[in-house]
């Protein structure tokens, strides 16, 4: 316990997965019928066939194959003991309808089968025929055609008879169940996190040496359900996502691997969680199929996990270690978990939360002045003279409306992020008002108050530490001495910055 603290962590707890031992106060859930045993077996029985019991008849051979190895055994004993037994006898009626029992210590007389004159003896000349022994005391002569045809008769019987039944008893003793058997699946299945995903992983394991080819995985959830119709469905059969798309379900097992199926919104497990793990009762079985190396047989091993056998949050121990050459696995390790930290929460109600707004990730809004500043600029459109002089193109800006312009400037002068270092940089219809001397009136006090709003740049250089510090200095707005001399004969676009001058151009 203690080494294996020291490799994964104080966090991490090595758990028994017999939870009758683990939690001895819970209450003990009442054993369920399973489809599939954990040794792979299905727990059906087809029943009231009726005449379909016909069918098994025709495919004769199958059906003695399937067959239990008592019943199997009885069968073949029974076939060549009636068999023999049947050629025996018709041996010895030809002998007794040709009178050679009377006449079978007489030198003189040639029988049909040379000293067969009771039933034992000819039964050993057909055990002799048979199993071609031949000791060469009893043989048949020439004087019998029915004795010929009888040989050959008993030759292509005991030819069918030994391919049918000798057949069964090869294939039988060949078939991959065995080897299935040395597919191991781990006792308990677990759901934990993997790569920032919540996942149903499970174990399997190859106790031989010898290779699976072309292995592959499926899984099934075996769960009753109520479609949208009414219609119950009391083992619905649903897919589980192994790694069908990715190619994860094609597996190289040389050794031990982790089965992993990502819970997703395509996943039958997305509304599934700790507390409504207790409630449910499903299914799912694990369906192993390869080719036997050896042999070139398909080999299939199943097994199955119903929801007592699922863990939350665990995750299964490592069972590779590498020695002097080699990789080790340790199988004592292939059914222990330990608990890892695990959200008790299904992947549906994760999705919900995180689709939430975060206050940390609300965006900036923008800041709302009082009601004194839009009311300062309310009482400035009274006046229309600034308005009146404007060029063109502001003019109909201003006439689309003079409240979205007011709350442009607003927003304007609100950003942090940008700063005006010049005239040019302003808005037209400020450049504007700050480059006519008669243009002070309501409207330009509005847009000057507005744009005497601070502005904080994002960052600050030393020099502007020292001059933040300094008293402040009172903005000296441009008055009526300092604007240029107006020409009365000019237009007053012509006193205007050539960038304004080019776009009234444009229009």
């Amino acid at each position: 316990m203690a080494a294996l603290r020291r490799k994964f962590g104080e966090d991490y707890q090595v758990v028994n997965t017999n939870r009758a031992a683990t939690f001895p106060s819970a209450p003990v859930k009442k054993k369920r019928q399973r489809f599939v045993e954990k040794n792979g077996r299905c727990n059906v029985q087809h029943g009231n066939l009726g005449g379909e019991t016909s069918r098994y008849l025709s495919d004769l051979f199958t059906t003695l194959v399937d067959l239990k190895w008592r019943w199997n055994l009885l069968i073949f004993i029974l076939t060549y003991t009636i068999a023999w037994l049947v050629m025996a006898s018709m041996w010895w009626i030809i002998a007794y309808i040709r009178g050679d029992l009377n006449h079978g210590h007489d030198a003189s007389y040639t029988p049909c089968v040379a000293n067969v004159y009771n039933f034992p003896s000819a039964f050993l000349f057909f055990i002799e025929t048979e199993a071609t022994i031949g000791y060469g005391y009893r043989y048949i002569t020439e004087k019998c055609p029915e004795g010929i045809i009888l040989f050959l008769f008993q030759s292509l019987l005991g030819s069918i008879v030994d391919a049918f039944l000798i057949g069964c008893m090869f294939i039988k003793m060949s078939q991959p169940k065995k080897r299935a058997e040395t597919l191991m699946f781990s006792q308990d299945a677990v759901i934990s996190q993997r790569d920032g995903k919540l996942c149903l992983m499970f174990r399997v394991g190859n106790l031989r040496n010898s290779h699976m080819v072309s292995a592959q995985i499926r899984c099934k959830l075996i769960k009753s359900r109520q479609t949208p119709e009414g219609e119950f469905l009391p083992l619905d059969q649903c897919e589980l996502d192994v790694g069908f798309g990715t190619g994860a379900d094609q597996l190289f097992l040389v050794s031990p691997l982790t089965i992993c199926h990502e819970i997703n919104p395509k996943s039958p497990f997305f509304d599934l969680s700790q507390r409504s793990l207790m409630n449910e009762q499903f299914e799912i079985v694990v369906i192993l199929e390869g080719i036997v190396e050896t042999t070139g047989m398909t080999c299939q091993a199943r097994t199955s996990y119903t929801e007592d056998e699922v863990l939350w949050g665990h995750r299964f121990l490592p069972v590779m270690s590498l020695e002097e050459g080699f990789f080790r696995v340790d199988y004592s390790q292939f059914h222990s978990t330990f608990e890892v930290p695990t959200p008790p929460y299904s992947v549906k109600e994760y999705e919900e939360k995180s689709s939430l707004p975060s206050p940390l990730l609300t965006p900036h809004r923008e800041r709302v002045f009082s009601m004194d500043c839009l009311e300062a600029g309310d009482e400035g459109t009274h006046s229309g003279s600034a308005s009146c002089k404007l060029p063109s193109k502001l003019q109909k800006m201003n006439s689309s409306g003079r409240e979205d312009l007011q709350r442009k400037v607003l927003r304007l002068s609100s950003q942090h992020s940008e700063k005006a270092s010049s005239t040019g940089d302003l808005p037209l219809k400020l450049q504007r008002l700050s480059s006519s001397p008669g243009q002070v009136d309501g409207e330009a006090r509005f847009h000057l108050k507005a744009l005497k709003v601070g502005f904080q740049p994002m960052a600050l250089s030393t020099g502007d530490l020292h001059q933040r510090s300094l008293p402040p200095t009172p903005v000296v707005l441009p008055t009526h001495q300092h604007a240029p001399p107006h020409t009365p004969g000019g237009r007053m676009e012509d006193n205007l910055p050539a960038k304004l001058r080019r776009m009234n151009a444009d229009r």
